[in-house]
Parts: C-alpha cells; structure tokens; sequence
C-alpha cells in the first residue's frame, strides 16, 4: 500500500483527500473497538474549481471515500472530508454526524447553490480497494498523476467565488 494511503502517514501528515481521511478514520474507530469499513460513491461536485475540472477533465469524483461505522446494530456513513473552517469559508454547510443518521456531503450549500451531487454508490469494504481504485483513475483521469494541479485548493477557490 502506497504510504499516502496509509492512517499512519495521513495521521502524521495532518491533511489528506477523502480515501485517506476515511482510511484513519476506519483505523481509529476499529481501533476504539467500534467496527468499521470503508464505502465509496461517486459523485458530482459542484464546488470544483476550474483547475482542477480542467485537470480532471471531469467535475465527477470517483471512489469519494467515506467511513462506515457499526452503531447499535446497524451501519452508519460518516464523511470525514471537509473541516470546519472550509465550511465556513466557503459557505457549506458543515457535517454533523450523531451516530444515528448518515453524515454525507449535502446536496446544496448554504445559499441554496447545488454542492455535491451522488451520482454512483461503489459500495462497501473491508479493505481498501487500492488495486480498483488505481485502474479507474488511470481510465477516467488519464495523465492526473503526472499533472496534479499546483497551488492550494482553498486559495483557487476563494479567488473564483470572489465578488466582481
């Protein structure tokens, strides 16, 4: 397993995309003795910034990573992905997760722009399917590796929603 797919590097790193976000998140909670597994969508998001779809040749994200968590006798989907002072930032809505209900990304942000879209479940895993993942990225984003977009995500996206 590539060290950024690892809970150990992206615990120590401090930052991540949602796969290793959900990785340490299934890791702690496994580890907390609650059971855990990693699920997996595709979806639309409508926040991109025009880099990265140019990037991606896409503004739908494949194998969106998320954590399921076993709670009082059912699964439960948990998105660790975005942190509070994103939300803030850019107007999103901020995930809560209680144990109860699902926590995925919601559909429109606070001005009632459309976000993040689901648009294919992948399902759900034991383990993550590094091997899958790997081949559809490589199909769908041909080049990606190779050309990764520079510069910070939060600063791209502040100047494209900046008022005129």
């Amino acid at each position: 397993m590539r060290p950024l797919r690892r809970a150990s590097t992206s615990k120590g790193l401090g930052y991540g995309w949602c796969v290793p976000k959900a990785v340490l998140m299934a890791a702690v909670a496994r580890a907390a003795g609650i059971p855990a597994r990693l699920g997996f969508a595709d979806v639309k998001n409508h926040m991109s910034t025009e880099k990265l779809r140019r990037t991606m040749g896409s503004d739908v994200f494949v194998w969106h990573g998320y954590t399921e968590l076993w709670i009082d006798g059912a699964w439960r989907k948990a998105t660790p992905a975005f942190n509070l002072s994103l939300c803030e930032k850019f107007g999103l809505l901020p995930l809560e997760f209680d144990g109860v209900h699902d926590s995925l990304y919601h559909p429109y942000d606070r001005a009632g722009q459309r976000h993040m879209e689901y648009v294919n479940e992948r399902g759900s895993f034991d383990d993550l399917p590094l091997e899958r993942i790997t081949a559809d990225f490589a199909v769908i984003y041909p080049g990606f590796g190779q050309a990764a977009p520079e510069g910070d995500f939060a600063e791209d996206a502040a100047r494209e929603n900046a008022a005129p």
